[in-house]
């Protein structure tokens, strides 16, 4: 069976394109990837997502906007997609459990991943005390030493959440001005918990199987020092996770997808939603809104097929 549509990503931009298109009767198929909800089910509290006046947990929102999805007919399946095919029509998809799906149209959602530090030390302790998420590791810094790198909305978010736990979490930053919203900052420098290190980078991690302490230096002074914790917690920004489309799909720089002003990639039926694209708002509201968008496009996409057939739509989109 070829599906109408194939929604690659479960964060709030593929829940909502899942919404949308199965309200439009196309029965849309969502392939989650290996960690379903995408980096907002790592948020422990989501205080200004529109309808929750009193703050909700990433799983919470993303198991409600499945529910939602699935209330409409939508189909998802708990697999990594390994392999697209974008040069024959239809499109065809193949995933690590084996599965080979042919579709009229995709709607890409893969999101982005946690940029890591890159230094020595990080690859051999991570899930030893270096972690990118502490929503999921949090709870087992109590009374210990943490540390939190980065200066925007992320890296405060998770730094509160970890004064639950932790005896101390040392917020390090390479600027001596904060990038996150002033009401995070205000919380956070009110917190008699969190420390800040300002001016500073991690050099080198330490520690014989379980992290001990991070090398420091300053990057105005180019001091050194050694910051003793047992846990250190990376928000530094994020990749996109478009790897999976390199040579079939045009993309920036970075690696972010180019799209144009109605979220279709070069690609007609192939369309892109959230921060596979979106390398500025990043923010979830705006990814379901991006979700929504690349739904009604396909919505159209597909009619015009059926009118037209594909190397008409093709001509109209060279």
């Amino acid at each position: 069976m070829t599906e109408n549509v194939i929604i690659i990503g479960s964060g709030p931009a593929g829940l909502t394109a899942a919404l949308y298109t199965a309200r439009a009767n196309l029965n849309p198929l969502l392939i989650s990837g290996n960690e379903f909800g995408g980096q907002i089910a790592l948020t422990n509290e989501v205080e200004n997502y529109p309808g929750f006046p009193d703050g909700i947990t990433g799983p919470e929102l993303t198991e409600l906007m499945k529910q939602q999805a699935e209330k409409f007919g939508a189909r998802f399946e708990s697999d990594h997609v390994q392999r697209v095919d974008f040069q024959t029509h239809p499109f065809v998809l193949e995933t690590e459990n084996g599965a080979r799906y042919e579709t009229k149209s995709v709607v890409i959602a893969t999101g982005a991943s946690p940029r890591r530090l890159g230094v020595p030390g990080e690859l051999e302790l991570t899930g030893r005390g270096v972690s990118y998420c502490a929503t999921c590791d949090g709870f087992f810094f109590r009374g210990k030493e943490v540390a939190v790198i980065g200066g925007g909305d992320s890296a405060l978010q998770e730094g509160l959440f970890l004064t639950r736990f932790a005896a101390r979490v040392h917020i390090i930053h390479r600027r001596s001005q904060l990038r996150a919203q002033p009401i995070l900052q205000a919380r956070a420098k009110e917190n008699p918990k969190i420390n800040f290190v300002w001016d500073s980078i991690v050099e080198k991690i330490h520690g014989d199987g379980a992290l001990d302490a991070v090398d420091l230096i300053n990057v105005r002074t180019g001091a050194a020092s050694q910051l003793p914790v047992q846990g250190l917690f990376v928000y530094i920004g994020h990749i996109p996770n478009t790897q999976l489309f390199v040579g079939q799909l045009d993309m920036d720089d970075e690696g972010y997808l180019r799209v144009n002003e109605r979220l279709h990639t070069k690609i007609p039926g192939v369309l892109a939603a959230g921060e596979a694209h979106d390398h500025i708002f990043k923010q979830a509201v705006i990814s379901a809104g991006y979700g929504s968008m690349a739904a009604m496009e396909v919505e159209k996409f597909l009619a015009d097929l059926e009118h037209q057939g594909y190397s008409a739509l093709e001509k109209a989109f060279a």
